[in-house]
């Protein structure tokens, strides 16, 4: 099992140069707001992923004033000592490499160590939009299933270039259906096996997202959840003619995996329009506990969870069923971040949970 034992930091975000133990199963990361307890996380999540859990600009994350930053990882992994190394270099150029060795393509890292964040801004999961709900699935799916990954990089590059083709035919007046039929067919492959996979995976997903819910709201309430998806009713086939002249006057694709959603209700209404704030928070707990599991099934291990935040908004309650979960029923690390370390000690106390704090 993957377990994160030191971490340094060289010109990431608010960091000169400094470096964290995090030898516990449970870690507290405490300090006043914008001393920079995210942005350790966000380290974190960087030597998973090879990429910001917050910014989709590697630029935006290096210290103001300098270039490029360093983020070095020592893990241990299937009792091995294992160093990951990802740089930023002052060309803008990024590399990222296990134990010296260089990676040619950063996808061939994720899944290598999971992860699950919870951070405030989840809460699009709940209230946003469906893509948010389309990208935490296939977060889930690149970690467990590397062809889903590559046929979901090929599927959106098609997709650029069909939606670039839309635009062009209605800018020159000139349409090529040929070409629009071979950008069809060259999305069907990748588009089928992305709604297959997203299918069968969400069947067993979301009964779990139920549970859980109710296990951290403490009482049972009338939620439900669906997947959603243009494809469990119309062939790739019949979509597309079905919306070529939408296609043709919107300048986009208007069908397909990228449309897809996840559904929530409560009480057969739409769940974000009359849930309460704690009500919210407990299906995005549920969610990602459910990511949790899932990983956990999938890999043989459970992920690196990091929670920020959680304390927020979150009745003693609640807080103390998630806790539970987290951290004395699962075996894997978990790193917290709290803005009152008195809080968060008397949390863990009371819970009987061990813990390390780090006072930033």
């Amino acid at each position: 099992m993957p377990a994160l034992k030191k971490i340094s930091l060289f010109q990431f975000k608010n960091y000169q140069q400094q470096s964290f133990d995090l030898g516990a199963k449970v870690t507290g990361i405490c300090g006043k707001n914008g001393i920079g307890k995210t942005n350790l996380l966000d380290a974190i999540y960087y030597l998973c992923f090879t990429r910001s859990y917050f910014s989709r600009q590697d630029g935006n994350n290096v210290l103001s004033g300098k270039t490029g930053f360093r983020i070095e990882g020592e893990f241990q992994n299937g009792g091995e000592p294992e160093k990951a190394v990802c740089v930023l270099r002052e060309t803008g150029k990024k590399e990222f490499s296990i134990n010296g060795e260089a990676y040619e393509k950063f996808s061939h890292h994720v899944g290598r160590y999971t992860c699950v964040v919870i951070a405030p801004d989840d809460a699009v999961l709940v209230t946003g939009g469906s893509d948010e709900r389309r990208k935490f699935v296939d977060a889930m799916l690149c970690q467990v299933d590397v062809d889903y990954l590559r046929h979901l990089i090929t599927y959106n590059k098609v997709l650029l270039q069909r939606n670039s083709q839309l635009k062009s035919f209605f800018e020159t007046g000139r349409q090529d259906m040929e070409l629009l039929k071979v950008l069809d067919d060259q999305l069907t492959q990748p588009g089928v096996y992305i709604f297959e996979k997203r299918k069968i995976f969400l069947g067993s997903f979301l009964p779990l997202v139920t549970h859980y819910y109710a296990d951290i709201a403490g009482v049972k309430e009338n939620i439900s959840t669906s997947y959603e998806s243009d494809l469990l009713s119309s062939s790739w086939a019949d979509l597309f003619t079905a919306n070529r002249q939408k296609d043709l006057h919107s300048m986009r694709t208007n069908a397909g995996v990228q449309k897809d959603d996840l559904v929530f209700q409560f009480n057969d209404q739409p769940f974000k329009n009359i849930a309460s704030q704690g009500q919210r928070k407990s299906l995005l707990f549920a969610l990602k506990l459910a990511e949790t599991e899932v990983l956990t099934t999938e890999k043989g291990f459970p992920p690196l969870l990091l929670l920020d935040d959680v304390f927020e908004k979150l009745d003693e309650d609640r807080i103390n069923n998630l806790l539970k979960k987290v951290c004395s029923e699962s075996n894997g690390q978990v790193i917290i971040t709290d803005t009152d370390e008195k809080r968060f000690a008397a949390t863990m106390k009371r819970l009987e949970i061990p813990y390390q704090l780090i006072n930033l």
